[in-house]
């Protein structure tokens, strides 16, 4: 094996890794924006909630 095999041959670990590394980065940001819709949703489902107690309360008196 010559030296420029050992090159090539590191070239592409490396390559191999980085595409790993940003697979896995997209992977986390995915999940991320996930839970930032799961939450914002809740959010959204609470106010509501809450709108309609105030109407219920405001109509039982």
């Amino acid at each position: 094996m010559g030296i420029k095999d050992q090159f090539q041959d590191k070239a592409q670990d490396l390559a191999d890794k980085a595409r790993q590394a940003a697979g896995s980065k997209k992977d986390e940001a995915s999940e991320r924006a996930a839970q930032g819709r799961d939450r914002a949703q809740q959010e959204s489902d609470r106010a509501q909630q809450e709108a309609q107690d105030r109407f219920d309360q405001d109509y039982d008196a």
